[in-house]
């Protein structure tokens, strides 16, 4: 069993996936090629964001945002400590500080009751982790912003293309949206690859000159910029796999549904979703006691498992110098119980029953 199965996948798009690579391989415009452009039309109007700039990768695109936005030295960016560590990373790349918020116990999302508590007169911007594929309280993180005047909001929804909240597509929620195309997301290329979402043109603009070195137009250099562009072979097999992400999204709805009732029935802690949003199941997640030994006892019986993530961003070594009182209890809790198990779109009813099973054993 795979923890991500791209096997099936793979076979299923192969037809129209081998067509769309071999055209890129014929007009070899292999940097902003045609398919680019495609691809961010198509994004557009799947998200419903006024624009979609294509990006190298998650990270790039939640750099280039915060770029956009000019964060800098001095400023802060009020975010999750429970997330992978580019969240954090880019925000002190530009010399700002994150400033961490301690997550709900169930869902595992940023808890926004928390929020207006951590906002200072140098705070510039939230950055809430749409986790394991399930917006946060998106309308209410906004609104706080929009009292504080001059706050901008950047959902990070690199695990969550494809979720909705109150009926609205992820990445098109707040200010800006950032995704991530790496290979185990709902939607995901065969490298890297990532995207920014926004319906405000200047920041559109700013996003789109910083991602090839700040030009406005060629060797006229109107701002920083880094070398951010998606390659377009990548961007090729993001278009052939969105012919198949409709089917995907809804199946990964029922199997995650399915889990949610299997291991309700067992008794086994899980990731709470709420009533009001829907979750693409990026990882499927629980929490377990004597996590190791679990672990364990699930890889004798061939399930591979996976922990998004063992230790909280204010307990990393590189971060813990900018987190001396840091009041993220939740955040250190939680990182000892979690524990993901195989999911994907592909997944057989009958695996998750051997898995719930090996997990209540």
């Amino acid at each position: 069993m795979d923890f991500i199965d791209l096997k099936t996948q793979q076979a299923a798009i192969k037809p129209e996936l081998d067509r769309r690579i071999a055209a890129v391989l014929a007009h070899g415009q292999y940097i902003m090629g045609p398919e680019v452009k495609e691809l961010e039309e198509r994004l557009q109007e799947y998200t419903g964001a006024k624009h979609c700039i294509t990006v190298a990768s998650g990270t790039e695109a939640l750099l280039i945002s915060l770029m956009a936005l000019g964060i800098k030295l001095g400023d802060e960016v009020i975010t999750t400590p429970f997330t992978f560590v580019a969240t954090a990373e880019v925000i002190v790349l530009l010399g700002a500080t994150p400033v961490f918020v301690d997550i709900e116990a169930d869902t595992c999302n940023i808890d926004v009751s928390k929020i207006e508590g951590a906002i200072t007169p140098k705070t510039k911007a939230i950055m809430p982790v749409s986790l394991y594929g399930q917006p946060a309280d998106m309308e209410e993180i906004n609104a706080i912003a929009a009292r504080h005047g001059s706050i901008q909001v950047i959902e990070d929804a690199c695990q969550s293309f494809g979720a909705t909240y109150k009926g609205k597509k992820s990445c098109n929620l707040s200010t800006i949206g950032c995704t991530s195309f790496f290979p185990s997301k709902p939607l995901g290329c065969y490298g890297d690859g990532g995207a920014v979402f926004t319906s405000d043109d200047e920041i559109a603009q700013a996003c789109r000159e910083i991602r090839v070195h700040g030009q406005s137009k060629r060797y006229v250099h109107t701002r920083i910029g880094v070398g951010g562009r998606m390659d377009t072979i990548q961007c090729a097999v993001v278009l052939a796999k969105l012919e198949r992400f409709a089917w995907e999204v809804e199946q990964r709805k029922t199997i995650g549904e399915r889990y949610n009732a299997l291991l309700d029935q067992a008794g086994i802690q899980r990731v709470q979703q709420r009533g009001d949003r829907t979750s693409v199941f990026a990882q499927y997640t629980v929490f377990v006691e004597e996590r190791e030994a679990v672990q364990a006892a699930l890889q004798k019986e061939g399930i591979p498992t996976a922990v998004h993530y063992p230790i909280p961003l204010h307990e990393q070594p590189a971060y813990q110098r900018l987190c001396q009182n840091c009041n993220t209890p939740f955040s250190a809790s939680v990182a000892k119980r979690v524990m993901s198990v195989p999911m994907g779109a592909d997944l057989r009813e009958e695996d998750q029953r051997l898995i719930v099973n090996a997990i209540y054993l």
